[in-house]
């Protein structure tokens, strides 16, 4: 029997069950700071020790978390689907579930990279400091797409939901990050759609949507059930 093409799309709601925070939720704030002075060229330009020391600590609380319930059902669905799994999250937790094809639409924050060049990838495994060169002269930065620059991964997740995908499953997006939240209006007309999340997110311009209004690590057996019912 072929096995049907299941496409996941996760936002932050699936990371936050392990502990992370996400600055949509609440008073618009990422750990106590304002995205538009940490996550932008123009912080990293105006004060980059700022910028290093926030992601030196994203990056400690993200090697601190562990992969949830939701995480770990993802992967069991490989016994029975095709998964590929296109994620706006800068943590690795898909990959240390278990998880074998993750895209990453804003980076990811195990990699480094020179502020002149994104195509060569380091290691992001210890604190960054003002001191810290790339080999080409560059000052090392996280390897993290931020407000305001381009997301190069977006096309092969367009093509992926539009070309490749039976079935997609929305978990923990809020759908309110652009380009991300338009990848839904890729999707064929008839394709099955399952959007996971505690409070389902405004999806009446797409079709064929069947929502699971629960947290994503309680969901995913739900999710699983109905996905294995229609296989």
């Amino acid at each position: 029997m072929n096995r049907k093409n299941l496409l996941v799309l996760t936002g932050a709601g699936i990371s936050a069950e392990s502990g992370l925070q996400t600055f949509r939720d609440g008073d618009g704030l990422w750990e106590n700071h304002r995205v538009e002075d940490v996550a932008t060229p123009e912080a990293w330009h105006r004060d980059p020790e700022l910028v290093l020391n926030f992601y030196n600590m994203r990056r400690r609380a993200c090697d601190a978390a562990h992969p949830n319930a939701a995480h770990l059902g993802l992967v069991s669905l490989e016994d029975d689907f095709e998964v590929r799994i296109v994620t706006q999250n800068i943590d690795t937790l898909h990959e240390r579930a278990g998880s074998s094809n993750v895209l990453h639409l804003h980076g990811s924050i195990d990699k480094m990279r020179s502020e002149r060049n994104e195509q060569v990838l380091y290691d992001y495994d210890r604190d960054l400091s003002l001191n810290d060169f790339a080999p080409d002269g560059g000052r090392f930065r996280p390897h993290v797409v931020w407000f305001g620059e381009a997301v190069p991964n977006i096309h092969t997740a367009a093509e992926w939901v539009e070309h490749w995908a039976d079935i997609i499953v929305l978990i923990g997006s809020s759908l309110a990050v652009y380009p991300a939240a338009g990848l839904l209006t890729y999707a064929p007309s008839h394709l099955p759609k399952y959007v996971l999340d505690k409070r389902i997110p405004d999806v009446k311009a797409v079709s064929n949507v069947f929502p699971i209004e629960m947290p994503a690590s309680l969901g995913i057996h739900e999710l699983a059930r109905l996905l294995r019912e229609d296989a």
